[in-house]
């Protein structure tokens, strides 16, 4: 057979015979006739068609597979979320908030406190914008001398017991006190046993409902871009001369304390007397935070388990460093604060925290300025280790890193091992932390229980997160030369 012979099948036939029929036993359709050389035996050859030909890939989607395709999508999405579990309902930290000793309605009639509510508070944010407006409300309550209602951390109002976030379910509510203890989530105050204990919504509910005669106080006249200090101040001045015993703030007009409150040092005017409230003096993690922390004691080597389990133990976790590395939605963040000519969270800008953010040497160049901001919220690997190695020369007896991070595991390999090259024992982070399945939604509370341990922290600047551990370990008592930025 010469060169033009392909193999596939073929069959010889008499030179008078007229042309092959295809054979029988397949369809036509699926053989194409070639053409034998004129030099060779007249010989008939029929090539198969390929059977991963364009048409037929199109045949393939037949109305009736596409509409199969498009219904199984959401179903089998579906169950890919259902297998990552279900989220813990809490039953068990419900009932413990509903025999809170102020929760007994036989003591209302005798012994009466005003209650404060917001009820425009935040809901659907990240748990440590909720937790700095806890604290400030609760301390204005503390200062009224009035009762201040906390409320669940609320993620969604859907009348569903869960939400989806990042393919997964996760709770649509979880009570405060599987987060924080302590006077805002309705615990005693030690330091000011006198003074109303915090009362949950529901026990609200059922001493101002609706039949109750409620006073209502509006954002619209308050003072909301003045001073810490003067705004604490005139709210005050509006609680002491109201007679009801439910009283409830309408921040429709303008949230209390908002987002520029806290990104502002105009709250440092209240920083004395804010650390010395009960509301950071009595502050506390939640027992099941405390469980987590000590479940992973292994990862933090503390000279004595005391260190970790003890609640008001001022003592840090010795050659500890915490780093916040935030990720995620940052990438699109930390451009947005260049844009927005933000600084550092305003407790961030205490006087007596080492590290400042200037941006004046870049106000007429964008492109530096840009590269500014992305050094200090967005580092990269070879930034961090440069930091962290010249925090270590001012605290020698740093040796391990713990780093509190919402990224992937995988994607920490590259600093883990930058680390250890740089000489670092070892690098453990969020993602090595064993938690069952309460804790895992109360993670972010069980980082900043291990970095307000640390002997040193190093934070994001311009993060809520941030912004709180210094807070907490501050009024601990901790050096603020202890907290540092990236």
């Amino acid at each position: 057979m010469t060169s033009s012979t392909m193999w596939l099948k073929s069959m010889s036939t008499p030179r008078t015979a007229g042309p092959m029929s295809v054979p029988r036993s397949v369809s036509p359709e699926e053989y194409v006739l070639l053409t034998s050389s004129p030099s060779a035996p007249r010989t008939t050859i029929y090539r198969r068609r390929h059977p991963c030909s364009w048409r037929n890939f199109i045949r393939m989607f037949t109305l009736r597979r596409v509409l199969i395709s498009v219904t199984l999508v959401p179903v089998f999405l579906l169950l890919a979320i259902i297998c990552q579990g279900i989220p813990p309902n809490y039953d068990d930290i419900r009932t413990f908030e509903q025999r809170l000793p102020q929760h007994s309605l036989s003591l209302v009639p005798r012994n009466q406190p005003q209650y404060l509510r917001f009820p425009g508070h935040l809901w659907g944010y990240g748990f440590n914008n909720v937790l700095q407006e806890a604290i400030l409300m609760s301390y204005l309550a503390y200062v009224s001398n009035l009762s201040f209602v906390f409320e669940d951390y609320t993620w969604s109002h859907l009348p569903l017991p869960w939400t989806i976030y990042d393919f997964a379910l996760r709770p649509a509510h979880i009570p405060l006190n599987a987060l924080i203890s302590g006077p805002t989530a309705g615990g005693p105050m030690p330091s000011a046993p006198n003074a109303y204990r915090a009362v949950s919504a529901e026990f609200y509910a059922q001493v101002c409902g609706p039949e109750s005669r409620k006073h209502v106080i509006s954002t619209l006249n308050a003072p909301n871009d003045a001073d810490g200090a003067v705004m604490i101040d005139w709210w005050v001045d509006q609680l002491t001369n109201v007679q009801e015993p439910c009283i409830e703030i309408d921040s429709s007009a303008h949230i209390v304390f908002d987002s520029h409150f806290f990104g502002n040092p105009r709250i440092l005017s209240l920083w004395e007397s804010l650390t010395k409230s009960p509301m950071l003096t009595d502050f506390a993690w939640s027992p099941l935070v405390h469980a987590a922390v000590s479940r992973n004691f292994a990862l933090f080597q503390p000279e004595s388990a005391k260190d970790l389990y003890d609640a008001h133990s001022r003592k840090s976790l010795a050659g500890l460093v915490a780093l916040h590395l935030r990720r995620g939605d940052y990438r699109r963040h930390c451009p947005n604060l260049e844009k927005w000519g933000a600084d550092y969270m305003g407790i961030n800008q205490h006087p007596s925290l080492p590290d400042r953010f200037d941006r004046s040497p870049y106000v007429n160049d964008t492109s530096a300025r840009l590269s500014y901001y992305l050094d200090h919220c967005w580092p990269s690997t070879e930034q961090v280790v440069e930091r962290l190695r010249d925090i270590r020369k001012e605290y020698p007896g740093l040796r391990r890193v713990y780093v509190l991070s919402n990224e992937w595991a995988w994607s920490l390999d590259g600093l883990k091992g930058a680390l250890e090259e740089d000489g670092w024992d070892d690098l453990v982070s969020s993602t090595d932390i064993v938690l069952d399945s309460e804790q895992k939604h109360v993670a972010m509370a069980v980082d900043m229980a291990i970095a307000e341990k640390a002997e040193v922290f190093v934070g994001n600047g311009f993060s809520s997160l941030s912004s709180n551990v210094v807070m907490l370990r501050m009024a601990k008592g901790m050096e603020g030369q202890s907290n540092r930025f990236l």
